[in-house]
């Protein structure tokens, strides 16, 4: 496809399962995303919050909606992850809820661009693509989150993975704010 627009189903396909996983600041957001889900009972539907919110966000990109500085919002959604993460705060679940429909929206527009104009068959393959790689990833962050803190006393590595995260969305935010020189 070489960044083309995909045209069959199996490019549509390929594109959604391969954008969340090439884009490092899609892909920080997911993992963050499981890994705030591993402290919670609720992490599987906080998950399938988020994809569903991400999905709500890729239709709302394909209905012509407009959201100036879209990258820089998902930088900052990622640095955001990352610090709840970083903190460990208990959020209740409603909390993470909003934060995951609020998160996965901007993702969501954001990663509409790249289809944004693509016939039904690739369109609904991408979707499906994006759907399933990202709840693979948030579900294994869970799992392992779940799994490491069982075994690891603190300083919790999901202190040290969200504050990797935080600079991960830190270091695209000032890349999109200053020029590249």
């Amino acid at each position: 496809m070489d960044g083309g627009m995909p045209v069959t189903l199996t490019q549509g396909l390929l594109s959604g399962l391969g954008h969340p996983i090439i884009g490092l600041d899609h892909f920080a957001a997911v993992v963050a995303v499981g890994g705030i889900a591993s402290l919670h009972v609720a992490g599987v539907r906080l998950v399938i919050g988020y994809v569903l919110a991400m999905m709500a966000g890729v239709a709302v990109h394909l209905m012509g909606a407009s959201l100036p500085g879209a990258e820089l919002w998902v930088a900052a959604s990622v640095i955001a992850l990352g610090l709840v993460l970083a903190t460990r705060r208990a959020l209740g679940v409603g909390a993470a809820l909003a934060i995951f429909a609020a998160v996965g929206l901007l993702h969501g527009y954001a990663l509409g661009e790249s289809i944004y104009g693509a016939e039904p068959t690739p369109l609904i393959a991408y979707l499906a693509g994006l759907a399933i790689i990202q709840s693979a990833i948030a579900l294994a962050a869970m799992s392992i989150a779940r799994l490491v803190t069982r075994r690891v006393a603190e300083p919790s590595p999901l202190r040290l993975i969200g504050a990797g995260i935080a600079g991960v969305g830190l270091a695209i935010f000032v890349q999109q704010v200053v020029p590249a020189v």
